[in-house]
């Protein structure tokens, strides 16, 4: 199973503050725990939100918002994806990641192309899993 780890924007975040060299230090700690565990499929972080744009279908129109954007509680600062062999595997990784005061951070199953298996065509599932696959290849240039 894959699962996605959110971290939410802050206030700092938002407003471009990095964290200090101890974060970033611990942090590594952290992803190279997931990468020797096997586990880490990929992590980044995100720029604030006034460096995006949201695009939003209104009445058959493409409406481009630029950033920044009001409610940063809502927003996503970063994130790891990993696999997992269950939720509670997923949640003790999450315990493991060092914290800032107030960071919150969100934990989500990421569906596999089985989980349509039951409401479309086997070779729609099949499809799926071919693209989810070609993804997964190295880029040769």
């Amino acid at each position: 199973m894959r699962f996605m780890i959110i971290v939410k924007a802050t206030a700092d975040s938002e407003a471009g503050i990095m964290p200090p060299p101890e974060s970033f230090e611990a942090m590594g700690r952290f992803n190279e725990a997931l990468i020797n565990a096997g586990v880490l499929l990929t992590a980044e972080g995100l720029h604030p939100s006034n460096q995006g744009a949201r695009v939003t279908s209104e009445g058959g129109s493409l409406i481009v918002r630029d950033g920044p954007f009001a409610e940063t509680k809502e927003l996503i600062a970063g994130f790891w994806v990993i696999s997992a062999k269950s939720r509670d595997e997923a949640l003790e990784w999450v315990k493991r990641i060092p914290f800032d005061d107030g960071e919150t951070i969100e934990l989500r199953r990421v569906f596999e192309a089985a989980d349509f298996a039951e409401i479309v065509p086997a070779e729609a599932v099949a499809q799926e899993q071919a693209w989810r696959d070609a993804t997964q290849k190295p880029i040769t240039n």
